[in-house]
């Protein structure tokens, strides 16, 4: 495996980062697919007991079924927080939204799992780890979940044994638009230092 593909400074892959919803439908090579994912597995995990598995789904069928599947699934999150129409959707949703409505056309989904129904602090890291690496060849990706009501039929349209947890969907593809920047709130709001609400000496 070739990780010297992966040399783009760290700094730059991570404040370059950003959620990307709108992919292009050209399928990602499958060595890129090995790659990301080789840079996943080597994440930090408890006790090195290695429980995440990562499913890749690139069969565009599979995708399709999954799309609807997965539309399902964000507008019964949506009810459950209130919102019936997208016409009710805060602004702030439509990206999400818009995602919902054309994840059957990406081009590749990968889902993070772990044996024995593990806990995420052991899929979390890994999950970062492809993302930045996927950022570093120049495909996007967006880290999401599922509703519970669509679990099952999630475990039984890819085979998943149901001792294997379900913790997120990350859809792959060369991005429609830019990458990074992103806004985010500055360090001095979000860190304290010593106690909580103590601030930081820093603007």
């Amino acid at each position: 495996m070739d990780h010297s593909r992966l040399s783009m400074p760290l700094g730059e892959a991570i404040f370059t980062q950003r959620s990307i919803r709108r992919f292009r439908p050209d399928p990602i090579p499958l060595a890129d697919i090995r790659l990301i994912l080789g840079a996943a597995v080597r994440a930090p995990n408890g006790g090195n007991q290695q429980v995440a598995r990562f499913l890749v789904v690139n069969d565009r069928a599979a995708i399709r079924d999954f799309g609807t599947l997965y539309h399902e699934a964000w507008w019964a999150k949506r009810r459950d927080e209130g919102f019936r129409r997208r016409e009710d959707l805060p602004s702030r949703f439509l990206p999400a939204a818009g995602l919902a409505d054309a994840m059957g056309d990406v081009p590749c989904v990968v889902f993070a799992l772990a044996m024995y129904d593990g806990p995420a602090n052991s899929v979390i890291p890994a999950v970062q780890n492809l993302m930045l690496a996927a950022r570093a060849i120049g495909i996007g990706s967006v880290p999401t979940t599922l509703h519970p009501s669509v679990m099952a039929r999630f475990h039984a349209t890819f085979d998943i044994p149901d001792d294997v947890g379900f913790h997120f969907c990350v859809p792959l593809g060369y991005p429609q638009g830019n990458f990074g920047p992103n806004v985010r709130k500055p360090t001095s709001e979000t860190t304290f230092l010593d106690r909580w609400g103590a601030p930081v000496p820093w603007e």
